[in-house]
């Protein structure tokens, strides 16, 4: 075998010892189909060389198929294709190349051809956040930004939740001024709990931003520098950074150790660079920087800004309430939210009360709308995003504005500007109506204690300000995702609220069979004027010479489900019997990918097991949003889990002309699987049946031979290969 750090392997040889032996690990965002075609193109391309190959498929099921040392140990180079991290500590020593997964797929051959000459990983390398990558995958500093989020989102609910409900029902006014909790009372030591998971949340978020971009050695850095940036104490700052500082700290730790990374040092000091000399000197220099460098400015920013602030106590009260509100929607509990906040309670000892109640009425507005964003435009958001939203909505009512955070981590050019904007809408009103709030808090709750002064302006101030939040967050929403996805969304159906038919044979939104013409439902459309027959509503078919083009089929008699059974085959089951001869149409009416889906959700009700037809629209759309289930090679496997199917089903449908659907090679789709199973379901078994599809789908004979099927039976009979 080549030495590894010796010139780069010439080819393959004869005989056992003289193959070439390459080993490659593939992994896209969400774990599942890209992931296998990957890995089964990779293990083509190296058989047609007479390369040795095997692959770890880094799925969301698990790691699949897993490297041991003995095979990175006698290989001659390492095949990264993967669109998300890979720990490559184990494979130093060893030529490495990493590339996005969609090279895997479609240059399998060159991926084979360059590692060959590919550099030497070693302890300090890491992976090139510039590695060429294939599709449009997102950057890694977006990669980095969900990562941090993702591990901060339950520290926010936890954490949030504790606290209002502690308020709730432990809570009470205190004549000095204040919402208070009895000290050394039970609810004392749940808010205290709830205050540590507050506390631990925006280190978390910049110490897992770090750790997607720089690995382990990242993580102590990011931590320790997202504390430090919360803790005003440590660079004479009334108030911390917040979660803007995190996302600052962590991406600074993250990049200062990749620089470190890259840093030639002596082979004895190579063992304890990740666990000892990165983290400390990455540590440190971030710690001593923000402290001496970032901190003091901010220092001064805020304390000269509230100095500003109270020379604005006798100006105009619409404008003072909107410059509050901009203030503490803008940061939700970080620096400038607390510099306006303790602007307003300084001022009740006063007896100007006021300014407080303008505070009070924006605190809430920015959870309570990114709640209700979630609410009225669910396909905007995913699945994770809408329970974080019901948890915003509960912490709002107790005003708490952190429930925002994780909306504006994710998106924050759309939701921060949305928040200031409602923010400021909410400060306005209450200060042109005069309310009063006589504790240092906001939100809802102090209303109901008693604390507020003009409640019912108080509560119009809150909603108004709600609903812009809600209104623009989801309009600026809406319009990056078409950036994004570089065409416009339309009408009705972009929110998943247009009418989704049951019969198949019904005309795709757009067509014929959509604008006036009457069709039976169940019916198929196919070339030419064959006669057919399919189940419908009520266990009767309609069959008759369906003319192409046309979705209404000529009446004739009725047929027995049993009769109907027998000439399509629906008894037939293939994969655990979620696809059977009810869920199989040879011919494809749709154009576009909407349609399509439609008219796949349309074939899915025709097993009885769609509960909310409908709602398996919606959601299917929804996860296309997160990316294109186009796979290449003209296939399509959109996939939805949701309670709106009572039970696992999949169908299946072949399109003539081919349906455009964003696939990463650029082809059309034209052979598309549907694949719906219930939220209780969404585990294994989702994942399973992607597998299998996908692996068997790879297989270009299999292609061949569904596509040359005519009949559903036929097809049936081609996909009961899966195994």
């Amino acid at each position: 075998m080549t030495s590894p750090a010796g010139p780069p392997p010439t080819g393959s040889g004869d005989g056992e010892h003289g193959r070439l032996k390459l080993l490659a690990v593939t992994a896209c965002p969400t774990g599942i189909a890209h992931t296998y075609m990957a890995a089964e193109k990779l293990v083509q391309a190296a058989e047609s060389r007479g390369i040795d190959m095997k692959v770890e498929t880094q799925g969301s099921i698990g790691a699949e198929n897993v490297l041991d040392d003995n095979d990175v140990s006698t290989a001659d180079g390492i095949i990264i294709a993967a669109d998300k991290d890979v720990d490559l500590s184990r494979f130093v020593g060893k030529r490495v190349l990493t590339v996005g997964v969609a090279e895997g797929i479609h240059h399998p051959e060159r991926l084979i051809e360059r590692v060959r000459s590919a550099p030497v990983h070693t302890e300090a390398g890491s992976a090139d956040p510039a590695a060429e990558r294939g599709g449009k995958e997102r950057s890694v500093a977006y990669k980095a930004l969900m990562n941090g989020v993702s591990y901060m989102i339950p520290f926010v609910v936890v954490g949030g939740l504790l606290i209002a409900v502690s308020l709730s029902l432990g809570g009470h006014t205190d004549p000095s001024g204040g919402l208070v909790i009895p000290k050394n009372s039970f609810w004392m030591d749940v808010n205290n709990i709830g205050v540590i998971g507050f506390t631990l949340m925006v280190p978390i978020l910049s110490g897992y931003i770090a750790y997607a971009i720089g690995d382990r050695p990242a993580l102590v850095p990011g931590m320790i520098g997202g504390w430090i940036a919360n803790t005003g104490s440590l660079y004479d700052s009334k108030a911390g950074a917040g979660f803007i500082g995190a996302i600052v700290t962590g991406f600074l730790a993250g990049y200062l150790v990749l620089w470190i990374k890259k840093i030639r040092v002596p082979k004895f000091v190579q063992p304890i660079m990740p666990i000892i000399v990165i983290p400390i000197v990455a540590t440190t220099a971030l710690g001593l920087f923000f402290i001496y460098v970032i901190g003091k400015p901010i220092s001064w920013v805020f304390e000269n800004l509230t100095d500003w602030l109270g020379g604005m106590t006798g100006a105009s009260a619409i404008l003072l309430g909107a410059i509050l509100g901009l203030m503490i929607a803008f940061d939700m509990g970080g620096p400038v939210n607390k510099t306006a906040f303790l602007f307003g309670a300084g001022l009740i000892a006063t007896g100007n009360q006021t300014v407080m109640g303008m505070c009070a009425a924006a605190i809430p507005v920015m959870p309570l709308g990114q709640g209700l964003a979630t609410l009225i435009r669910k396909r905007l958001y995913t699945e994770q995003e809408r329970e974080t939203g019901l948890a915003s909505l509960f912490m709002g009512c107790f005003g708490i504005s952190e429930g925002a955070i994780p909306f504006a981590a994710a998106r924050p050019a759309q939701v921060i500007p949305a928040n200031m904007l409602g923010g400021a809408v909410a400060g306005a009103i209450a200060g042109v109506a005069g309310v009063e709030d006589a504790v240092p808090h906001g939100g809802p709750i102090v209303a109901v204690l008693g604390a507020v002064s003009g409640v019912p302006m108080f509560f119009v101030a809150v909603a108004i300000g709600t609903v812009v939040t809600a209104l623009t967050t989801v309009a600026l929403v809406d319009i990056s995702e078409r950036k994004r996805r570089g065409g416009p969304v339309t009408g009705a159906d972009a929110l998943g609220t247009g009418p989704a038919l049951v019969g198949v044979g019904a005309g795709a939104p757009g067509t014929a069979g959509a604008s006036g013409a009457t069709g039976v439902s169940g019916a198929t459309a196919v070339s030419g004027t064959r006669a057919v027959k399919t189940p419908v509503a009520g266990g009767t078919v309609a069959s008759g010479p369906v003319v192409e083009g046309s979705n209404a089929p000529a009446p004739v008699p009725a047929v027995s489900a049993d009769e109907a059974a027998a000439e399509t085959g629906q008894n037939n089951e293939v994969l655990s019997g979620y696809l059977t001869g009810q869920t199989v149409k040879v011919v494809l009416d749709a154009r576009d990918k909407e349609a399509a889906i439609r008219e796949m959700a349309g074939l899915l009700a025709r097993s009885g097991k769609v509960a909310d037809q409908d709602e398996l629209v919606r959601t299917a759309l929804r996860r296309e949003e997160q990316g294109t289930t186009g796979l290449g090679e003209e296939i399509a496997i959109p996939h939805a889990k949701t309670d709106a199917v009572t039970s696992p089903v999949v169908g299946f449908a072949r399109s003539v002309e081919g349906v455009e659907w964003g696939s990463l090679d650029g082809t059309k789709a034209r052979l598309v699987f549907m694949i719906a199973v219930p939220e209780a379901a969404a585990g294994d078994e989702h994942l399973r049946i992607l597998a299998l599809l996908s692996r068997k789908l790879m297989d270009a004979g299999f292609r061949e031979r569904l596509t040359a099927a005519t009949e559903a039976d036929a097809v049936l009979g081609v996909l009961g290969e899966i195994r």
